[in-house]
């Protein structure tokens, strides 16, 4: 028996086309400029942000002598890490880092709670003249802080809370910022009606949603905030320094200052200033750091909200 010929040619197996081997494509010229350009200015841009952290660090780290060698040097000769312990010690660091917890933690909770509440209100209830209260909130952030400097340094006086916290924390409870109302409105809005009614259903009233359903979403948006309000409270210097005459409620942003106003005619000692001053800036780095993840969350979801 034989076989036909075309039957054997057909049963073998047709080898199939091998690929052509990869050559790598030359990038232009033009784009690797580009690309090296944008590097470049990014470099640039960061140097200037990290800079001025780098020299804080070294004087931190020098003596005495050395802050104010000519010309100066950025590393060191000897390195006084002892500079971190004689520093905050010099102005009662932990009972001013106790007094700017209390007063900040306290600030951040009434101020992000009531906006929240407020802008709830704003985007969801229907009452007469809702508008003309957001345009009132819209129009008090144009006004400049400084202006309400001295009434209210009157009122608080005249109702007994000069020299006290009370000045520093109430206002936030009472939805003192305007532009985490507009914030919380806006968000707000970016939420489907349908979630609301939903919960209407279920028996929800407006209590039950905003703080079981409406502050879950909204999470991004008031740790924004709380964020935003850490930064303003921990660094607010003007309106501790007006409303607070002990030395004992100063919190660390007036404390800092004792360095240059408590040795008046004296060269203050910068490298204990600036040690200290690395540690006053650690709680808002680790508070950043700890929730950036939902700050540009926050930052990215409020500028695709629609007006309405």
């Amino acid at each position: 028996m034989t076989t036909h010929p075309d039957v054997a040619t057909a049963a073998e197996p047709v080898p199939s086309p091998q690929p052509a081997p990869a050559t790598s494509v030359p990038r232009p010229p033009r784009r690797t400029v580009r690309t090296a350009s944008w590097y470049a200015v990014a470099l640039l841009i960061s140097s200037v942000m990290v800079l001025p952290i780098l020299w804080m660090l070294t004087i931190a780290l020098k003596g005495h002598s050395a802050v104010f060698q000519v010309p100066p040097r950025l590393l060191p000769d000897e390195f006084h890490f002892e500079n971190f312990i004689d520093g905050p010690k010099a102005i009662h660091f932990p009972r001013l880092l106790l007094n700017s917890l209390v007063i900040t933690s306290l600030s951040v909770m009434g101020g992000v709670m009531t906006s929240m509440m407020a802008g709830y209100a704003l985007s969801r209830l229907r009452f007469p003249g809702r508008k003309v209260w957001f345009y009132v909130f819209v129009g008090s952030m144009m006004l400049p802080p400084v202006v309400g400097i001295i009434p209210l340094f009157q009122l608080f006086k005249d109702i007994g809370w000069y020299d006290t916290w009370l000045p520093l924390i109430v206002p936030a409870w009472l939805g003192g910022n305007p532009l985490f109302i507009f914030l919380a409105r806006q968000y707000f809005l970016s939420v489907p009606y349908s979630i609301d009614e939903a919960a209407k259903v279920d028996g929800a009233g407006h209590v039950r949603i905003f703080f079981s359903v409406m502050l879950p979403i909204t999470r991004p948006a008031w740790i924004t905030m709380a964020i935003l309000a850490f930064q303003f409270s921990w660094n607010d210097y003007l309106n501790p320094l007006i409303y607070l005459y002990s030395s004992e409620k100063w919190p660390l942003s007036v404390g800092m200052a004792s360095f240059v106003s408590g040795f008046a005619g004296q060269t203050p000692d910068w490298n204990f200033y600036m040690a200290a001053n690395l540690l006053y800036m650690l709680p808002p780095l680790a508070v950043f750091f700890v929730a950036q993840r939902y700050f540009i969350q926050g930052l990215s979801a409020l500028g695709t909200v629609n007006q309405r």
